[in-house]
């Protein structure tokens, strides 16, 4: 379906052949119901049969309609380059329409009915000049409605550019509220890559070459501009993530996976997204041989991935200010209109994400 254009050409014919169609079928109700009500005057009897052929009312109101027509869809254009006029000064455009509209109505009016009484014959009649004042007020009619209708048309459209140029405005500060979040996620995991790398560090210096090298990987996988990824991929970076965890933590990390292969290449996930819910998991437990840690992973029914493990508080534990999980949530709602489900009851702390389907990408 095409658009509605507002000052187009098909517009004005279009809003023209409906007023001429109004007013050519109150016209034509006005002269039969006049012509079975009153008898004809004097001045028609005396007119030959064919003058009256040529009176008749299906011919007058072809006449009619085809100079309505004319002058509305003349009216119309005049105001439509009116309103697309570059008008600085407040109440000109205005002043210009109405003052044009009406003096351009007095111009095409005079002509318009001059034809039509020449073509009805209408010099024999007594009182021609009644017809001719009576289409003038007519024409004057059609050029307030011309002029009103043009309006609405202008306040519409005007409230229409203004309702989008907000949705664009809203669009582009949720977008750069989601890149100021995204920003925040480099910096706090690349902190935590140094501490732990730090900790390897004359410690085991086989263990921090290869940490090193999984590091490089990982953080290549950060530096891409995506917004959404296969589940996939996300997968794999969060297995190397991973990776880098065993490397410190050693047999007392475990992980377990259950993702359903339907939604590994059909569903999409924001990047970093299980590597958030990883180091949250890791930073808040105690991981130890007494303690081992096991992170889970799994898909569900409802198009999610859920990650949780059995709560094991830290007793000195930093609380932190929860910056990964809450920008987490924030990009979702922000980028996808969706909402996490954090859970944290009967000992096992879990955080469902929503996937989204190949038909829902962005």
């Amino acid at each position: 379906m095409n658009p509605f254009r507002p000052y187009s050409n098909r517009t004005a014919i279009s809003l023209s052949l409906i007023i001429s169609f109004l007013l050519n079928f109150i016209f034509l109700l006005g002269l039969l119901y006049a012509r079975s009500n009153f008898p004809p005057p004097d001045d028609i009897r005396g007119l030959s049969e064919g003058m009256k052929q040529i009176n008749a009312p299906y011919t007058s109101t072809l006449l009619s309609f085809i100079t309505n027509f004319f002058l509305s869809y003349t009216l119309y254009m005049f105001n439509f380059k009116l309103l697309r006029l570059n008008v600085y000064k407040k109440g000109l455009r205005l002043f210009l329409i109405i003052f044009g509209t009406f003096i351009l109505t007095l111009i095409l009016s005079y002509i318009l009915s001059k034809s039509r009484m020449m073509m009805l014959s209408l010099r024999d009649f007594h009182h021609p000049e009644r017809f001719f004042w009576g289409n003038i007020a007519k024409d004057l009619f059609i050029a307030m409605i011309i002029i009103f209708s043009t309006q609405l048309i202008y306040l519409w459209d005007k409230q229409q550019k203004t309702q989008l140029e907000n949705q664009k405005l809203m669009s582009e500060n949720m977008r750069s509220r989601y890149e100021a979040l995204k920003n925040q996620v480099d910096p706090h995991f690349l902190f935590n890559s140094l501490n732990t790398l730090n900790s390897l560090i004359g410690t085991d210096d086989d263990k921090a070459q290869e940490y090193v090298y999984r590091l490089s990987l990982v953080f290549r996988y950060t530096l891409q501009n995506k917004e959404i990824i296969q589940l996939e991929d996300e997968m794999e970076f969060g297995h190397s993530y991973l990776h880098l965890m065993k490397i410190r933590y050693g047999d007392t990390l475990r992980i377990t996976s259950n993702v359903a292969e339907k939604y590994r290449t059909s569903y999409y996930i924001m990047p970093l997204s299980l590597q958030i819910l990883f180091e949250n998991a890791i930073k808040h437990n105690v991981i130890s041989n007494k303690y081992p840690l096991t992170i889970n992973i799994e898909t569900t029914d409802n198009n999610t991935i859920r990650v949780f493990n059995t709560i094991q508080p830290k007793k000195d534990r930093d609380k932190g200010r929860g910056i990964g999980l809450t920008n987490l949530t924030e990009r979702y709602k922000l980028l996808l209109q969706k909402d996490i489900v954090i859970s944290n009851a009967n000992g096992i702390f879990s955080v469902e994400i929503p996937l989204v389907s190949q038909l829902e990408k962005l």
